[in-house]
């Protein structure tokens, strides 16, 4: 390649970031806020080339050409697909994969077979680590939710038992007020038992996690 070939492909890479950048906030929106002049202006190769680095489908041109047809305009498919292509060699790149991945985010299969070998085993690496780590909180959320409802459950043991002896209480209401505490007390035993077993999965959870993290900082990503 040419030294003047050279410095063409730095200034199409410099013009697609720039470009690419100011259109961000439109191509996340589906360009549903373009306006006629929007439309009939807009550089399709750098909003392609956007898509391309967002992993998106084609069914995102899609959504601009519905966008656009209310103004009467047709996007360029053949520009937007040469700055898709662009964007997607950006996208497909094995530690772009592994974000995807450990961010929860999906692959629509979007890379072409030389790339996706190497994306996919990233990509899986990543997910894994997702998952790992929502088994962490899931096991944290649901200890916060039983000790939540634990501590609603004392405090209607404590009022019950306040009831149950005031002098206004009826015989009828303090039987009712006996069984309700039995079935309270049965059920603080319960929660007790499931809380102490989800904080040893937690733990357990917890190793995982640390032990694939150790793991995975060997990959590269």
């Amino acid at each position: 390649m040419s030294s003047n070939d050279n410095w063409t492909e730095i200034a199409m890479n410099m013009k697609f970031k720039v470009i690419g950048a100011a259109l961000a906030t439109l191509v996340m929106s589906g360009c549903a806020s373009m306006s006629s002049d929007e439309c009939m202006t807009a550089d399709w190769t750098a909003i392609g080339y956007e898509d391309g680095s967002r992993g998106y489908t084609t069914d995102q041109f899609s959504k601009h050409r519905k966008a656009c047809a209310d103004h009467g305009v047709t996007p360029s498919f053949t520009d937007y697909q040469a700055g898709r292509e662009r964007g997607l060699e950006e996208f497909c790149q094995p530690g772009r994969g592994f974000n995807v991945g450990a961010s929860g985010g999906r692959y629509y299969g979007v890379c072409s077979v030389n790339l996706e070998p190497d994306f996919l085993d990233a990509y899986n690496a990543g997910r894994h680590l997702y998952t790992l780590e929502s088994n962490v909180r899931n096991a944290s959320s649901s200890i916060s939710s039983k000790e939540n409802e634990l501590k609603q459950i004392d405090e209607d043991i404590r009022k019950k038992e306040a009831a149950l002896i005031a002098s206004e209480t009826t015989i009828e209401d303090r039987v009712l007020l006996l069984a309700d505490l039995k079935k309270l007390s049965e059920r603080t035993g319960e929660l007790a038992n499931e809380i102490e077993n989800l904080y040893e999965e937690r733990a357990r959870h917890r190793l995982e996690l640390e032990n694939y993290q150790a793991a995975v900082a060997n990959y590269g990503y």
